[in-house]
């Protein structure tokens, strides 16, 4: 009986309470949703004070992050072509300027080239790369023009790019024998697999002084695809801190975590192994036959750089050059193969480029590359059709400046759509289509000279790889198409080949590419 009195006093006592804690409570909700939506309007309408680029309306506290698709290259470029090719969006509070032109990229990347070339902070660079400690995404500075001199130097020079012909040429003559073994079974060929795997072994061997294919191969190829999406993914915390936690909620941080510690062991491994069998106490100068990682420890220990180098830039240096020279390496190859057997009539023309000028040879080999002008076209039409990194690596503006008339302040973060240019109507006549005729008798290049076509950027903070990619591209899709003839499987027309993409940092196919090959009957 007491126990029913008690409770009943405590249920009337929370009664009479109720209007005092709603009369307490419901004012300062009042207040504080005045103060969100008044933040809102402000940030939406009020521009009085400067001259700001065009700006979709945006949301309390996510400004326009929920705008992103799966796909933020689609999504970003769909706003852009209602706001203008140089639109200012906001990530929470942080203003993010993103240019969607080849006019307005120019200025940012060449005429401006210096106030753009810095990086903002990310959190998944930070736990992947080694504090961003990495050429591509470390801030710009001292520390950033040593080490890209260094990797420049050392790995790909033009000069350091052709002394790796035999390398090329030794992987693609593996990768023609392991087709030929395949052709006798009919079935498909995992094109995704190969792609990856001869660009993984060619770059390991250049870099890292030989192949790593023992043991755990098919993880190491899921870890390294982790890597890349984990690298594009916008994470919420970067731009909102006080929801950071989010990141150890849904486990984003501790697949990132995840990923890091499998690469670093691998990384350490590469590093003992070059330290006990081939580290060699020479000058770097005489270092021509030395891979990169020998290069890097041999700077390290004589400081011949005058600018000290420790074993986590190293680390990350060869990370960097590791993961980024297979990763968009290999996703042209994907994508010229499958554009390839979507079109076949450019197959064919291909074909007969190549097996006219190679003539009875038993495979393509560097000295043909310079006579398939067709090839080369069809390389940059894939890289203007599938950019590998669609939106560059994001740069953050140092200091207040005026682009074509509008405010930028400094601190403003800058993503260059290079996917969404180079399918600009503006720029180029049925964008959509795939036609490499557009480059023969076009002096456009991927460069960073044509801003229309800026694959691998430009600037400062181009990407200097891309003389080694295009290499491996080339001389890899010329025996491809001369060794074999390809059909889809099970009698799939071209025109009904997915064309899924995938998220992440590189824009991959989203389901491996199978192919049948067929043995061409000249070289049998």
């Amino acid at each position: 009986m007491s126990t029913f009195l008690q409770s009943s006093l405590s249920q009337e006592t929370l009664y009479s309470l109720f209007p005092t804690l709603f009369l307490t409570i419901f004012p300062l909700f009042l207040i504080s949703l005045f103060f969100i939506i008044k933040h809102w309007y402000f940030n939406n309408f009020s521009v009085t004070r400067k001259n700001s680029p065009p700006s979709p309306p945006r949301l309390p506290l996510l400004g326009n992050l929920h705008q992103l698709g799966l796909l933020a290259h689609h999504s970003l470029q769909n706003l852009s072509r209602k706001y203008g090719p140089l639109m200012l969006l906001y990530f929470g509070k942080v203003p993010v300027l993103v240019v969607s032109s080849a006019d307005t990229a120019s200025k940012v990347m060449k005429t401006h080239d210096l106030v753009f070339s810095d990086r903002p902070r990310s959190k998944m660079f930070d736990i992947l790369l080694y504090g961003s400690k990495d050429v591509a995404g470390c801030t710009y500075g001292e520390y950033w023009k040593q080490v890209r001199s260094l990797s420049v130097l050392h790995l790909l020079s033009n000069k350091r790019v052709r002394s790796y012909r035999h390398v090329r040429e030794e992987e693609a003559l593996r990768m023609i024998e392991y087709v030929k073994e395949s052709c006798s079974s009919a079935l498909p060929l995992n094109l995704t697999e190969l792609c990856s795997t001869i660009t993984n072994d060619i770059v390991c061997r250049v870099a890292l002084g030989k192949r790593y294919r023992e043991g755990g191969r098919k993880k190491f190829q899921e870890v390294l695809l982790e890597f890349g999406e984990l690298l594009g993914t916008v994470f919420i915390g970067d731009y909102i801190p006080w929801l950071d936690w989010l990141g150890k909620v849904n486990g984003l941080y501790s697949r990132a975590e995840k990923c890091a510690k499998y690469l670093d062991e691998f990384m350490e491994q590469v590093i003992e192994e070059h330290i006990s069998d081939r580290l060699r106490n020479v000058s770097v100068d005489s270092e021509d036959d030395n891979d990169f990682v020998d290069v890097l420890l041999s700077i390290q220990k004589n400081n011949a750089i005058g600018f000290p180098i420790d074993r986590t830039s190293i680390k990350a240096l060869i990370l960097d050059m590791f993961v980024a020279g297979t990763d968009t390496t290999y996703t042209v190859l994907e994508w010229a193969l499958t554009e390839l057997l979507r079109h076949q009539t450019v197959m064919h023309k291909l074909q007969d480029e190549v097996r006219t000028v190679v003539g009875n040879k038993p495979r393509v080999t560097e000295e043909d590359l310079v006579n398939l002008n067709y090839l080369k076209a069809v390389i940059k039409e894939t890289l203007r059709l599938h950019a590998p990194i669609p939106l560059l690596v994001p740069r953050k503006c140092m200091e207040d400046i005026k682009l074509d008339g509008y405010d930028i302040a400094a601190g403003t973060q800058v993503i260059i759509n290079a996917w969404a240019i180079s399918r600009d109507p503006s720029s180029w006549g049925e964008p959509l289509e795939f036609k490499p005729e557009r480059f023969m008798n076009s002096s456009i290049d991927f460069k960073g000279l044509d801003f229309e076509l800026i694959p691998f950027g430009a600037g400062r903070r181009g990407c200097p790889g891309f003389l080694f990619a295009i290499a491996v591209n080339e001389l890899v899709l010329a025996n491809l198409v001369y060794q074999f003839d390809w059909k889809l499987p099970d009698g799939v027309a071209g025109k009904d080949l997915d064309v899924s993409e995938t998220g992440g940092l590189a824009c991959h196919r989203k389901h491996p590419l199978l192919a049948v090959p067929t043995k061409y009957g000249r070289n049998e």
